[in-house]
């Protein structure tokens, strides 16, 4: 889509032609999973494979929009529900990460039989994009992580894995918050997180999130799953010293999940990287601007397959290192 065609959509807008995105179902590492792909499933010769990756309480939805841009550009990508989300299996019990890991691994070992592969999350997909790639256990040609959390994180997640206290209070009341009140606060909160404006967020994305706390026990069920999460981010970056393949850091200025300073702390953790910070972004920044986004990732997956870029970026970046 060019830059004239972007001004008459509205800011957050699905992408069009929807109806370019296929759905189905697989298993990786055991689990039973949904896919979303668009283009071809192997590359074109000099070309990469997205693999994108979504956060926390999200789903492989999230990149419905950008995935229907990028299949306009005959670009080839892939996107899956993560174990616990969306339509995937459940997780087990026990540690989040390392489940987590596996199931990434099973899905590099099946897309990298088709060419090469750059992987890239947002959030909790981030981490696992960044984990994936410094384990170098299958061959990646780069790596791109949005709003990764961990590394300089608002007050929310801190409170969140700092003071269990509060969820645990809240777990024991001898009356339940109806479950319309919890769908209501929920409502209220999930825009105000995820977009850097409000008032674009789109009622399909909103719902997916709002649909994941139907009543007051799955509302303490996700929040004390993310005061674990926490805890393991704590350990979860100990081999990015081996990260040896071109890797893009986007930053969100309007992030009030994770601050800005958390991408800028991965960028000069990792000398190589390319660091990109948009001041008008929020956490889901592919909700906010899919065309853009779209825009951003074919740019540099055909950086580093050393093709000539297939899309003109337009967008004016406020930092770039």
């Amino acid at each position: 889509m060019t830059a004239p065609q972007r001004e008459t959509a509205a800011p957050g807008a699905p992408a069009a032609g929807p109806d370019l995105v296929r759905a189905g179902r697989r298993s990786y590492a055991g689990v039973r999973t949904r896919v979303l792909e668009v283009g071809p499933r192997k590359p074109k010769r000099g070309t990469a494979r997205l693999v994108l990756l979504h956060g926390y309480c999200d789903s492989a939805d999230t990149w419905r929009p950008a995935l229907a841009e990028l299949a306009e550009a005959g670009i080839s990508a892939i996107a899956v529900d993560l174990p616990g989300f969306g339509d995937a299996e459940e997780l087990n019990s026990g540690p989040m990460l390392p489940q987590l890991d596996r199931f990434v691994d099973a899905l590099l070992a099946e897309q990298a039989r088709y060419g090469k592969v750059v992987l890239a999350g947002n959030s909790l997909g981030g981490t696992m994009s960044l984990r994936a790639a410094s384990g170098a256990r299958h061959p990646i040609a780069g790596v791109i992580s949005v709003a990764a959390p961990g590394f300089a994180d608002t007050w929310l997640v801190r409170a969140v894995g700092m003071y269990p206290l509060p969820l645990r209070l809240a777990a024991s009341l001898p009356l339940p918050v109806p479950g319309f009140l919890v769908r209501s606060i929920a409502g209220y909160v999930v825009p105000r997180l995820l977009y850097a404006d409000r008032a674009i967020a789109a009622a399909e994305h909103v719902g997916r999130f709002t649909s994941l706390f139907p009543d007051y026990r799955s509302a303490t069920t996700r929040l004390e799953q993310a005061r674990h999460l926490v805890d393991e981010l704590a350990g979860a970056y100990e081999g990015l010293d081996r990260l040896q393949v071109p890797l893009l850091v986007i930053a969100c200025g309007k992030d009030r999940l994770v601050s800005a300073a958390s991408g800028q702390r991965l960028h000069s953790l990792v000398p190589h990287s390319r660091l990109v910070l948009r001041e008008d972004w929020g956490h889901c920044p592919q909700l906010d601007d899919p065309a853009e986004i779209a825009e951003l990732f074919a740019y540099f997956a055909a950086g580093v397959t050393h093709k000539r870029k297939p899309l003109r970026v337009t967008t004016t970046l406020d930092a770039a290192g």
